[in-house]
């Protein structure tokens, strides 16, 4: 695997300074702490359910604020957990195919179908503070995010090339020096790219999640999402339009600060033997890079973690034990680990006894109202799969395969996939009201905001991941337009594809709660789907309703994950596999 190493340089020589910039991020770091600290106090004190939402312009900055905390904490949480189950899932073959199976159920599950249990739980769990609150609102943004990660993840894992495998066992590479050396550099341009797709998934959970109203109880908190709901449902297009600014704005700062920063860095894990001529590069990165405060402390705080595991290990018998990925997916499961599923196994074995018992009150019209619910909803989502892959593809490659083209098309779609559909979507709603028209090919319209971005980035993280050295012999060969996509391109983005697709899947199904059914001043827009059954059950309290309509996605997405998806994986880890 290439390693580029870039020398430190400031970006603009005699006016920027290391001192400068040492100052900035000290200053950075000081405002991060301020924040902590600020909110800590806030979660602390008394719990408020029902905070009064502000239309005042003037209020966006500590809304802005507030939801911007919530979004980190949950993108920490489910980073961390996509790295954990997409490692358990790829190297526990007995497992394997339920961990995948659950994922992808998962994934596939709206938001609001999870907010009952949460909320209430957190708040049991955490009585007397609003961090309980809190805790329930972030672990439902945490929903809109994480699935997408861990399947990316996952199928890198399924994808690292043999021989990079077998040079590992070579040197004698220890669980943690495998770990941080080639699994996760093979997997980071991947989990980059995703991210951005999660963190705007997270931005759609945030509309729901700041704003809610379950059964009798109602739960608003401040924040951008709690704004934009009150802006839609009083018909206020200027505090509407103002809130959607703002989104707009931090959209922004954080693709320039954040994401394309993280791509530079990112490129130099790319797969290849022959160095690439072009490089991506971030003005932001190379600015950090001349700070001598922040080139020098991450490196030393790493260094003082990571040596003395790695003193640990070279004392340590096992550490001069060769174990070959195979032999390692044929270790003994721990007891551990049977004691936990069998615990799993009892809770679940409660929950569905108490399920029967809940939907014993499910009348012959409401299982006949859900069953063309089901067809219909079922026919959105592949409508707008489709869709979106006949447009993300071919953008997609070009994007992947031209640096040029990509300094001018990629900012504009990571900040467009940024911004939540669910911002876009108000505006949609009270132009078809203004129209007289209903959420036909408006809730089609939502749904592709929702799912042709997490194609479109696999897709584009596919082509980057495609070595300089094969394209090189393609032109060599002079290789057909024809032959380049089926030969080359198709192949080399298929396990990328693949996990655009899994993931898309998932997002249009989440999408199909605010698709197709929602508030517009005194109206209630609505379609007849599974979506708007969930959302119509959560509003009134419904909740076998809303138990019975997540029983039947988690079926069809079964259905479609045996008979589709698991196919297709395998093939990917067969037949598609970047072998040397």
């Amino acid at each position: 695997m290439k390693i580029q190493h870039t020398l430190a340089r400031p970006l603009v020589a005699g006016r920027t300074t290391p001192f400068l910039v040492d100052l900035g991020v000290t200053l950075c770091a000081l405002a991060l702490f301020f924040a902590v600290i600020s909110t800590g106090v806030y979660w602390l004190g008394r719990p408020v359910p029902v905070v009064h939402i502000s239309s005042s312009i003037g209020a966006l900055p500590v809304y802005a604020f507030y939801s911007m905390v919530r979004m980190a904490i949950a993108y920490l949480l489910s980073l961390s957990f996509a790295v954990a189950y997409g490692y358990i899932a790829a190297y526990n073959p007995r497992v394997e195919p339920w961990m995948v199976a659950v994922l992808d159920i998962l994934q596939s599950i709206p938001v609001l179908s999870f907010l009952p249990p949460v909320v209430l739980a957190m708040v049991t769990l955490i009585p007397g503070h609003q961090l309980g609150i809190e805790m329930g609102v972030i672990l439902l943004i945490f929903t809109g995010q994480v699935w997408n990660l861990a399947f990316s993840f996952y199928s890198s894992l399924k994808t690292i090339p043999r021989d990079m495998i077998e040079a590992s066992r070579i040197f004698r590479y220890s669980g943690w020096q495998r770990f941080w050396q080639l699994e996760m550099p093979f997997a980071t341009i991947g989990l980059v790219w995703n991210s951005i797709v999660s963190v705007a998934g997270g931005w759609f959970a945030l509309i729901f999640c700041e704003s809610f109203t379950m059964g009798a109880r109602n739960f608003q908190l401040p924040g951008l999402g709690s704004y934009i709901q009150v802006a839609t449902y009083d018909g206020n297009v200027r505090a509407l339009l103002a809130g959607i600014a703002t989104v707009i704005l931090i959209v922004v700062a954080t693709d320039q600060l954040l994401w394309r920063p993280l791509i530079a860095w990112s490129d130099k894990f790319k797969f290849e033997q022959v160095e690439s001529a072009e490089h991506v590069k971030s003005p932001i990165l190379e600015l950090l890079r001349s700070s001598t405060l922040f080139e020098s402390l991450p490196g030393r705080l790493w260094s003082r973690v990571e040596e003395p595991i790695y003193r640990r290990l070279a004392r340590s018998k096992k550490s001069h034990v060769i174990h070959p990925i195979d032999d390692e997916r044929k270790r003994k499961i721990p007891p551990v680990f049977w004691m936990l599923a069998a615990a799993c196994a009892i809770v679940i074995l409660w929950a569905a006894a108490q399920a029967a018992l809940m939907l014993r009150t499910i009348t012959v019209a409401d299982l006949r109202l859900l069953l063309e619910g089901a067809a219909a909803t079922f026919l959105r989502v592949n409508a707008a799969l489709l869709i979106s892959a006949a447009w993300t593809i071919p953008v997609g490659v070009a994007v992947g395969l031209n640096p040029k083209l990509a300094r001018v098309v990629q900012p504009v779609a990571q900040i467009l996939a940024s911004v939540p559909a669910t911002a876009f979507f108000p505006i949609l709603l009270m132009a078809l009201v203004r129209l007289g028209g209903g959420l036909g090919i408006g809730s089609i319209a939502l749904m592709l905001l929702g799912t042709q971005w997490y194609i479109l980035f696999n897709v584009i993280a596919g082509a980057m991941s495609i070595p300089s050295d094969l394209r090189e012999v393609a032109t060599l060969y002079r290789f057909t337009r024809w032959q380049r996509w089926t030969k080359l391109i198709l192949p080399g983005i298929f396990p990328y594809l693949i996990t655009g697709m899994v993931t898309a899947s998932g997002g249009a199904w989440n999408a199909s709660v605010m698709a197709e059914y929602s508030h517009v001043k005194d109206r209630t827009l609505e379609v007849i789907g599974l979506g708007a059954q969930i959302d119509a059950a959560t509003d009134s309290g419904r909740f076998p309703m809303l138990l019975l309509a997540t029983i039947f996605i988690s079926l069809m997405v079964v259905t479609m994950n045996r008979l589709v998806w698991r196919k297709l994986y395998h093939l990917a880890e067969t037949r598609f596999k970047l072998d040397g």
